[in-house]
């Protein structure tokens, strides 16, 4: 540990340690203080917090007074009459509310139906529902005796209390409290409420409904809340991400309930603005430049750039502004791949990345900020790769790390349906293409009454394609949504990364089939973290048990896989992926993907090394399909439609089913973190002396299902080919050969397959009833050909519209 700690620190930059150096010293300093008096909420502090604005004199006056109620009067006034500078105002809500109201008739119900929960003390937590926070005794240290009684309200929270382990970390200094230790309950969902973003929802009900209740709700878990977290006090302290989310809440609850209509008992203002300044403050001091500059330092910089921007009546904004902006600026090329990934490698975090730049772009609008230019590109960028991964109902699948969470979950959308992030990057960079169906209502939330959310005529889906440096490569047809993994582990130390080399996710006809199980835990159960993240629970291959990539800890690696496409070709008929990675080493995993579109998926997978090996293939499957075994294969069907049937066919191994199995750990999923629910999964096993093939055929045409799948020869001259393998499908109206082949050079004498001689490097050709060549598929071939016929001049397998930008191969 000592050794480590100490290479660590020999890596680090000047800049590092002095930025290091600056904060402990700082932290420690902080730490000694509160040894010696307990810091304490006061509303004297807002005085020197707000900066010197004339049309703050009055509040001015009021604060220096200590006529807090009035203070609150003449901020409420300030606010319901400031220029919108947030994605609302005060001033917005007639519009916003009448076109919510028009678009979306149902919203008001819908809003006051999760409010309600709310206001009873039911909260939805990243993957639990209806979870109860019963609030605890305060200690008298954390009282608050200037406050005014308030009726009691159901079910305040306690907001230190993990109810789902019925645990709570020490109320200790915040740089002090264990909150990775499971002993102190999961920091997860402690820190999901502390969020306050159902703040939003009760907002949005407050707003649509005008019951005032919701507002009081609100009110009333702000004093509690500041109660029961005085400053630098325990784990809701802790992490400066947590402190820009809160901010980001408290920043909404201001435009949403500063109301000169409604009186108030309490001068609630005050103590929000109080307690806003110095949650921003203690962001700035620890900003994780270096802890965790990944979406953390994203969000802490979005944080101080959004409320120094929206609010200009504290004196530290234009500062906190300027440092969010450059850090947002400089990890525009840091974070975001070129092709428009985010380098986390997890479609969760670039989904949050594309919400932090939509927000940032919006409120450089309202406010004329400079930085207008280079968030239009990040949003661009962002929501191109984004739309590539979503499917054709804005899904993405859970690739890598996902906790659940949301920027603005206004309406309680499901954390991988992205048409609400695309709808609002669609608007705001007048990318149209990039929307799905119907904008969402909280795209209007974020975007405005007047923004242009509905385009005359939707953008059909975009094509296959690729994203090259972030390492995904998608095939998309007829509702099929094929996505590979052949990119980099993960970004710097891969903390959300999985050992997924190689693996796919595919969804068809708009429904899960093939999925990544998910995450379940950070930190609660080191166990259930690590096998949620191994190579067995992916859509990939291991060997002798083995995963990829090994764990150390839950956000760090001791053993990573490194990954190489060799090819990526894709046509009007059909995609072909080829990739490797050395996860194994000094064993070589290959995976070939050839996907004719609306017909199969042929998923090759190559051992090349020497020694008997055991190799096993898993496919996880969906919850909602079942599986019918049937000779070297299964066949998955989907109730409710039935053009959802999926065959698997192999040309050997061993198959087993796995559902819900405690022993290997196979057949479980993670729809939402917290939840481990059983599902399927279909094991395709080999005990062979490498080097050796495993190959699974899927099929998807219910008119022409698969059969039987059979190897057939590949006969070449001795030392022209690496590596090679060809299958025969036995189809009901067809018969379809594919090889794969690998040559020792360029340009080196044919292979022939049956009766095809050809230098492809993958090849398929079919006969049917009456056509001896019905239709050919080639990678990277000059020639492939009969002795009667020449195979590339036939036509492709399948008819498709073209897509622009799309290589022939």
């Amino acid at each position: 540990m000592i050794g480590r700690r100490l290479a660590k620190i020999r890596e680090m930059g000047a800049a590092e340690i002095a930025w290091r150096g600056k904060t402990a010293a700082r932290t420690l300093l902080d730490r000694a203080r509160m040894r010696v008096a307990a810091p304490r909420w006061s509303r004297t502090d807002l005085l020197a917090a707000l900066a010197p604005l004339p049309e703050l004199s009055a509040v001015r006056t009021a604060l220096t007074a200590h006529r807090w109620d009035e203070a609150h009067r003449e901020l409420t006034k300030h606010f319901a009459q400031a220029p919108r500078r947030f994605v609302i105002s005060p001033r917005s809500k007639p519009a916003l509310v009448g076109r919510v109201r028009q678009e979306f008739p149902d919203a008001a119900r819908h809003a006051a139906r999760r409010a309600d929960r709310i206001v009873a003390g039911e909260y939805d937590v990243l993957g639990y529902r209806g979870l109860r926070f019963d609030q605890a005794d305060l200690p008298a240290s954390a009282a608050r005796p200037y406050l005014p009684a308030r009726p009691a309200l159901p079910a305040l929270p306690d907001w230190q209390w993990d109810p789902v382990l019925d645990r709570r970390p020490p109320r200790s200094f915040w740089s002090t409290v264990p909150y990775l230790d499971p002993a102190c309950g999961d920091h997860k969902v402690i820190w999901e409420l502390n969020r306050h973003q159902h703040w939003l929802a009760l907002g949005r009900a407050f707003w649509l409904t005008g019951d005032r209740r919701y507002r009081e709700r609100c009110l009333t878990e702000l004093e509690s809340w500041l109660q029961a977290n005085p400053p630098l006090t325990g784990v809701n302290w802790a992490s400066m991400l947590e402190l820009a989310f809160r901010s980001l809440s408290w920043l909404w609850a201001i435009q949403l309930f500063a109301d000169l209509e409604t009186g108030d008992r309490s001068p609630w203002l005050v103590d929000l603005l109080v307690g806003l300044d110095r949650q921003l403050t203690q962001i700035e001091r620890n900003l994780s430049q270096y802890f965790s500059p990944n979406t953390h330092l994203l969000g802490e910089a979005l944080a101080l750039y959004v409320v120094g921007r929206a609010l200009p009546e504290f004196a530290s904004s234009a500062r906190r502004a300027t440092t969010g902006r450059a850090i947002l600026l400089q990890e525009i090329d840091r974070q975001i791949a070129a092709d428009g990934g985010h380098c986390e490698r997890s479609t969760h975090y670039h989904r949050y990345t594309l919400d932090f730049y939509a927000l940032a772009l919006i409120v450089a609008r309202q406010t004329n900020d400079q930085a207008v230019g280079r968030f239009e590109e990040a949003v661009a960028r962002l929501g191109t790769a984004a739309r590539l991964l979503a499917d054709d109902r804005g899904r993405v699948p859970h690739i890598g790390d996902d906790d659940a969470g949301a920027l603005t979950p206004m309406t309680g959308r499901e954390p991988d349906d992205l048409r609400d992030s695309l709808a609002i990057a669609a608007a705001l960079v007048n990318r149209p293409e990039l929307q799905i169906e119907r904008a969402p209502e909280e795209a209007l939330w974020l975007v405005g009454a007047t923004a242009g959310l509905e385009p005359s005529t939707l953008s059909p889906p975009p094509c296959s394609g690729e994203l090259p440096q972030t390492g995904y490569y998608v095939s998309r047809a007829g509702g099929s949504h094929l996505v590979i993994d052949g990119g980099p582990h993960g970004y710097q130390n891969g903390g959300h990364a999985h050992a997924d080399a190689l693996s796919l996710t595919w969804a068809v006809n708009g429904a899960p089939l093939l999925i990544d199980p998910g995450t379940a835990c950070y930190t609660t159960d080191a166990a259930l973290r690590d096998r949620m993240r191994s190579t067995a629970l992916h859509n990939t291959l291991t060997i002798d048990n083995r995963s990829q990539s090994l764990p150390r800890g839950p956000f760090h690696w001791s053993h990573v896989a490194n990954g190489q496409v060799h090819r990526w070709r894709t046509d009007q008929g059909f995609d072909y992926f080829d990739g490797s990675h050395d996860g194994y080493r000094p064993i070589e995993h290959r995976r070939r993907v050839l996907a004719t579109h609306a017909d199969l998926v042929v998923v090759a997978d190559f051992v090349a090394g020497s020694d008997p090996h055991t190799a096993a293939v898993h496919w996880h499957l969906d919850p909602r399909w079942t599986v019918q075994f049937r000779a070297r294969g299964a066949v998955f069907t989907r109730a409710g439609n039935r053009h959802d049937r999926v065959g698997l066919s192999v040309p050997g191994g061993i198959v087993d089913r796995f559902t819900g199995d405690v022993e290997t750990g196979l057949g479980w999923c993670s729809p939402a973190y917290g939840r481990v629910e059983p599902t399927t999964t279909v094991r395709v096993r080999n005990d062979a002396t490498a080097p050796f093939w495993m190959v699974s055929v899927f099929d998807l045409d219910p008119g022409n299902p698969v059969a039987d799948v059979d190897w057939v020869p590949v006969w070449a001259e001795a030392g022209t080919l690496n590596h090679a393998t060809a299958i025969r499908i036995t189809r009901a109206t067809s018969v379809d050969h594919v090889l794969f082949a690998e040559p020792s050079s360029a340009d080196g004498p044919l292979w022939r397959v049956g009766d095809v001689e050809t230098d492809a490097r993958m090849l398929m050709y079919r006969a049917s009833v009456g056509r001896p060549l019905a239709c050919v598929a080639s990678v990277d071939a000059t020639t492939a050909r009969t002795k009667n016929l020449e195979l590339l001049n036939r036509e492709p397998i399948v008819k498709a519209s073209p897509c622009a930008a799309s290589p022939v191969s």
